[in-house]
């Protein structure tokens, strides 16, 4: 086969056939380049699911789960002033003033939840410390597991995990994260004030739930 072209007074042929070797290759490469990211994308982890924003089905299930005593849930603290321009409530280490109506606001959500059937812990930190205590009115000695959390964090929480009884543990978005790892999901970036959910109804195999973003428990409690 062969391609004629006229230029400018000027012709030229191309004979086509000596590309035709090269087809099956390009088409193999070319195949290759959108297959390859797709199969990455299809077998990636799974991300936990927002129970907000309608997730009907995700919200029944957190409150039949608290109402069983079988849920684990991780809380972010609120916002850390060293990494605000805002202004501390007390101290550097702790929580932007600010971010103390949002302790408070999330803690009435738990509240409705009901919290008669519930342990609470929290980190040695200040700001997880004073997130508890705007929260919950409730400010446990610190426990070091739920800052140094590195590979354990699911062990822990189900080892202090009681049968019958919510436990809602006041850590950091790295502790977070880690629990994530260890159920094999891709792990989220969680803001301040959000709440993660585990089901331990079989404790042997716990389940994320999903998670609930600060702002957004409003649409999920109404439900």
């Amino acid at each position: 086969m062969e391609l004629r072209l006229s230029l400018f007074g000027v012709k030229r042929s191309i004979n086509l056939s000596r590309f035709a070797r090269y087809r099956n290759t390009a088409v193999v490469l070319a195949s290759a380049l959108l297959v390859i990211p797709l199969t990455v994308w299809l077998l990636r982890p799974a991300a936990a699911p927002d129970l907000a924003h309608g997730n009907v089905a995700g919200a029944q299930a957190l409150l039949s789960g608290w109402a069983k005593g079988e849920m684990i849930v991780l809380v972010r603290h609120v916002e850390r002033c060293d990494h605000s321009k805002a202004a501390c409530l007390s101290g550097n280490d702790g929580i932007t003033a600010r971010s103390r109506s949002v302790a408070v606001n999330v803690g009435a959500h738990f509240e409705q939840l009901g919290l008669d059937n519930t342990d609470i812990y929290n980190s040695p930190m200040i700001r997880t410390a004073q997130t508890a205590g705007y929260m919950f009115n409730k400010v446990g000695v610190g426990e070091d597991w739920l800052i140094s959390c590195k590979g354990t964090m699911l062990r822990d929480a189900l080892a202090h995990k009681v049968a019958g009884r919510n436990l809602i543990l006041v850590t950091h978005s790295e502790c977070m994260a880690q629990l994530e790892k260890d159920l094999k999901l891709r792990t989220s970036s969680l803001g301040y004030g959000a709440s993660l959910f585990i089901s331990a109804e079989r404790p042997q195999a716990p389940q994320v739930l999903g998670f609930i973003e600060a702002p957004d428990w409003r649409s999920v409690t109404s439900e």
